[in-house]
C-alpha cells in the first residue's frame, strides 16, 4: 500500500525538472499522477516514461486552464493534491530587460499561478493540499532577477492569503522555494556552456553545503506537505530548499 494510494495529484509543469521528479515521487506512492506542459513532444515522452497522464496545457493560458479543469472534473473528479510548479525565467538587468520577457514571466509565474489555483479550488477535495513552487530569490536581493523574483515573490504572497480563505474547507496551502538546483531550465538561460559552469562556481561561493541542488530534494518536501498524515498542522508556510543560500 502506498502512501498516495487512491489520492488524484496534478502538477503544472511536470514534463522536466522538478516537476518530473515530484511526479516519479507520487507515482512511486500510489497516486493517480496527471502531469501538465506545454512542449507536446516534452510531455508526452515524459507520461510514458513515468506512467502517468499527460495534458498538454500552457499555464499562462485561462482557456487551457479551463479545458485542464473540466477534463480532470470528466475523468478524475476531485483533486487531493495541487502542485502549481511550472514557471519561466530570464536574467537581465532592470535596464535591458524587454517588455516580452516581463510578460511572459509575469503571465506563467504569477498571473498563471493565480487563476491556476483559482479554477482548480471548485475540484479541490476538502483537506487537499495546494503547493506553489516559488524560488529561492524571493530572500536575496540578486541583480539581474527583478521580475522574476518579484513574480515568484507575489506566489508567495498569493500562498498567504489563500492558506487562509481556504482554511475553512481544511485545504492547506504552502510554498517551496528551491534555491540552485540542477535543472533543464538551466539551459534555456541563453548561456554557452563556459559562462554557464562560471555562473555556477559563482553561485556555489555564496551556499553554506557549497553544492547544488537535486530535483529530488524538492520533491521530496512537497510530498512532505502533501502528506496529511504529517503535515496536517502546516499551512501557510515557506520551506526554502537551498543548501542555506537565503541565510
Amino acid at each position: 500500500m502506498g502512501t498516495f494510494d487512491g489520492k488524484v495529484v496534478v502538477i503544472t509543469g511536470g514534463n522536466s525538472g522538478i516537476g518530473y521528479a515530484t511526479a516519479r515521487a507520487f507515482k512511486e506512492l500510489g497516486a493517480s499522477v496527471i502531469i501538465t506542459g506545454k512542449r507536446e513532444d516534452a510531455l508526452k515522452k515524459a507520461a510514458a516514461e513515468l506512467d502517468v497522464t499527460g495534458k498538454l496545457t500552457d499555464q499562462a493560458s485561462l482557456e487551457d486552464i479551463d479545458t485542464l479543469v473540466a477534463e480532470l472534473q470528466h475523468t478524475s473528479g476531485k483533486v487531493d493534491v495541487l502542485f502549481i510548479n511550472a514557471g519561466v525565467a530570464f536574467f537581465a538587468p532592470i535596464e535591458y530587460t524587454s517588455e516580452e520577457q516581463f510578460d511572459t514571466m509575469i503571465d506563467v509565474n504569477f498571473k498563471g499561478s493565480f487563476f491556476t489555483l483559482q479554477k482548480f479550488i471548485p475540484i479541490l477535495n476538502d483537506g487537499a493540499a495546494v503547493i506553489f513552487l516559488t524560488s529561492g530569490n524571493t530572500a536575496l536581493v540578486m541583480e539581474n532577477s527583478a521580475v522574476y523574483s518579484a513574480s515568484k515573490s507575489a506566489v508567495g504572497h498569493l500562498a498567504r492569503i489563500a492558506a487562509k480563505e481556504l482554511a475553512p474547507r481544511k485545504i492547506r496551502v504552502n510554498t517551496v522555494n528551491p534555491g540552485p538546483t540542477e535543472t533543464e531550465m538551466q539551459q534555456k538561460f541563453g548561456f554557452d556552456e563556459a559562462t554557464l559552469a562560471a555562473m555556477k562556481g559563482q553561485i556555489l561561493t555564496q551556499v553554506p553545503l557549497a553544492k547544488m541542488g537535486r530535483p529530488e530534494d524538492v520533491a521530496s518536501m512537497v510530498v512532505y506537505l502533501a502528506d496529511n498524515t504529517i503535515s496536517s498542522f502546516i499551512t501557510g508556510a515557506e520551506f526554502f530548499i537551498d543548501g542555506g543560500m537565503a541565510l
